[in-house]
């Protein structure tokens, strides 16, 4: 079976941010509502830190679904990771997750600047440096077979993306624009030179764009 590297539910603005500026401690998301971003899919049954019963099905909740299927590992940029810069200067951060991430599988975090792995639960964290196509390697040799999703942020999956190494992407186009921040696109036109592309709106007011190879 042929490991893939796919990119699930990233929430974007329609004017292509998916995150605004001024990332913090306390705003994770800069000046972007991840409320507002995230509004479908924190609505669904499959949202998996919903409290109690409920939730809308359909095609939003079917994408949930999508987000844990066959993924044996995960690749995210340091700013998707913690609000920290350059040299790790705080080993207690252990990213904005808690003692149980949600992710299950290790997790690749991009950096220039090494730090030591560290386990939460059943998900560790190992932070690497190098090319795009040297980390996926990592990454999949860790997965064991499965698939590799590419968590983000923006500049992280665009990197990829660049790079060519995407085989499948969703993203979920909220009605909202940010203005300034860390952008995917400027328009998904961008990709149609490497992937198929379809646009399915939602009852719940956003767009899902999918993507798979040509």
């Amino acid at each position: 079976m042929v490991q893939e590297l796919r990119v699930h539910n990233f929430m974007l603005s329609s004017d292509g941010f998916g995150a605004g500026e001024g990332q913090s401690l306390e705003r994770p998301f800069g000046h972007a509502d991840p409320m507002v971003l995230g509004a479908w899919a924190f609505a669904t049954a499959s949202w998996p830190n919903r409290s109690g019963p409920g939730g809308t099905r359909g095609l939003d909740d079917h994408l949930m679904r999508e987000f844990g299927r066959n993924i044996g590992a995960e690749i995210m940029g340091r700013n998707k990771f913690g609000p920290q810069r350059g040299p790790w200067t705080d080993h207690e951060w252990q990213g904005w997750w808690g003692d149980e991430p949600p992710f299950h599988t290790p997790v690749f975090v991009l950096t220039h600047h090494e730090r030591p792995s560290f386990t939460l639960a059943d998900t560790t964290f190992h932070f690497v440096g190098g090319e795009p196509a040297e980390v996926l390697e990592k990454a999949k040799a860790a997965a064991d077979g499965r698939d590799v999703r590419l968590g983000g942020g923006a500049t992280t999956v665009r990197e990829f993306l660049d790079a060519d190494l995407v085989d499948t992407l969703h993203v979920a186009v909220a009605p909202v624009e940010l203005g300034a921040g860390s952008r995917l696109w400027t328009s998904p036109d961008e990709l149609l030179d490497r992937f198929h592309h379809e646009a399915v709106p939602s009852p719940s007011g956003v767009i899902h764009h999918l993507f798979w190879r040509r």
